[in-house]
């Protein structure tokens, strides 16, 4: 059944928490260069992908589903630091002075507001431009009122709100994230151990009726609690951990080696990254968020309880290692350890010198589009069709989530295609 769209009338504010990251400040750049016609914006699905619809034809999705026009953004947000986004961007050295200086006037209007922070959640990070909160229930007021603010002052008809920060800190699911009530407890009681700063970020968004996507591993909107919030407030909320480099990799080749059922012994991984994530990450208690979602994706595609004879014995191992030198030029080595007819083993290797922000700015643009559209589209709660553009996807404790990268894009057109009242072809898409 066709669903009713809200048309993408006005303005939508995005409000980046890291907005003087690298992810937010390529994106940004990006996005102000494509609508002066001096980029293209490579990379993103919603502005360069096409699908087939009923009638045979093939479009672009923008032309198919309602998507917000890149002139109607005003982007904002909150950082530790209070460059504005050319500083910034400067500072990350991902673009050339050439190409910040074509939209350098709009990206020194983006100055961020004071970031809801906790040192202990990222050590290695020492924030200047941060809130003075009491309690974290005071953070989330703080927030909410930046929000609203921003709305208002730039004339915003919706808001969105992305995490493109740092990996915060290990936290394990515990009792004050399996109900609302509990959650809300823990804030007020200033509970900071089991409340991170970027669940304050979640429950603001999502009080103020703003999709939250999570673009890091943190354990945030991915609880029982949040489940409940944003379906209690009819919110999307997506995540979590952009899906750009050695795990797509993996997305794409791990499906590959079962569909051909060939076996698997090892899969070693490891990175070096010189930019403020990769130092971030180079704090065990951050890099245990990371390797939690980088492992997950192995096991989810192998089926090993269904394949025992292919992968019931797969060694994985992943490892990130901070090296100045290189800064957001990520290069990832994969070695892969098969066997084949007979047992006989054989060995795959895998280099990806990789632009680590080049590849996740597009991806969360996606995911800040792809949001609003389930937005006006009066979709809430996790929106597992969004698992196309992350490490980690969301579910909850009832699905399993998906990771191969073909089934993902599946479930992307699949529900393009609901929205309009379409069905899928018969054929395979």
């Amino acid at each position: 059944m066709k669903q009713e769209i809200k048309p993408a009338t006005g303005r939508l504010g995005v409000l980046v928490v890291g907005v003087g990251g690298a992810v937010a400040t390529t994106m940004i750049t990006g996005v102000l260069a494509t609508r002066k016609n001096l980029a293209k914006p490579i990379g993103s699905i919603a502005e360069m992908a096409t699908m087939r619809v009923q009638s045979g034809e093939e479009k672009l999705i923008k032309d198919i589903v309602p998507l917000v026009n890149l002139n109607d953004i005003v982007f904002g947000g909150w950082d530790i630091f209070p460059d504005n986004a050319y500083e910034a961007a400067m500072y990350a050295e991902v673009l050339k002075e050439k190409d910040l200086n074509l939209v350098k006037d709009e990206l020194q209007q983006i100055k961020p507001m004071p970031a809801a922070f906790d040192h202990n959640f990222a050590k290695r990070l020492n924030g200047t431009h941060i809130k003075n909160a009491a309690t974290r229930w005071d953070m989330v007021e703080q927030l909410r009122e930046d929000i609203r603010k921003f709305k208002a002052d730039n004339h915003c008809d919706r808001i969105v709100v992305l995490w493109a920060a740092s990996t915060e800190i290990f936290v394990a699911l515990s009792e004050e994230h399996k109900s609302l009530e509990a959650l809300e407890k823990a804030m007020k009681e200033n509970n900071t151990a089991v409340v991170s700063p970027s669940m304050c970020y979640a429950y603001a968004a999502i009080a103020e009726g703003a999709p939250f996507i999570m673009g890091a591993p943190n354990l945030c909107v991915d609880t029982p609690a949040m489940w409940e919030f944003s379906k209690k407030m009819n919110v999307p909320i997506a995540g979590k951990d952009f899906k750009s480099g050695q795990t797509l990799m993996k997305t794409v080749l791990a499906p590959m080696f079962k569909t051909r059922m060939l076996g698997v012994n090892g899969w070693f991984s490891t990175n070096i990254l010189g930019n403020r994530d990769g130092e971030v990450l180079d704090q065990p208690e951050n890099f245990k968020t990371k390797e939690v979602s980088k492992l997950s994706v192995i096991d989810n595609i192998f089926e090993p309880e269904k394949f025992p004879d292919l992968y019931g014995n797969v060694y994985h191992k992943v490892r990130i290692n901070y090296y100045p030198p290189r800064k957001d030029n990520k290069e990832a080595w994969d070695n892969i350890d098969i066997f084949g007819w007979m047992g006989y083993p054989m060995e795959i290797k895998v280099n990806f010198l990789c632009r680590d922000s080049i590849l996740a700015a597009p991806i969360a643009l996606d995911l800040v589009i792809f949001s609003d559209l389930a937005a006006r589209a009066g979709m809430c709660g996790i929106q597992t069709w969004l698992s196309f553009f992350c490490k980690s996807p969301m579910h909850d404790f009832e699905h399993q989530p998906v990771h191969d990268l073909f089934q993902q894009w599946r479930m992307v057109k699949q529900t393009l295609r609901e929205m309009i009242g379409e069905t899928a072809p018969s054929y395979l898409d």
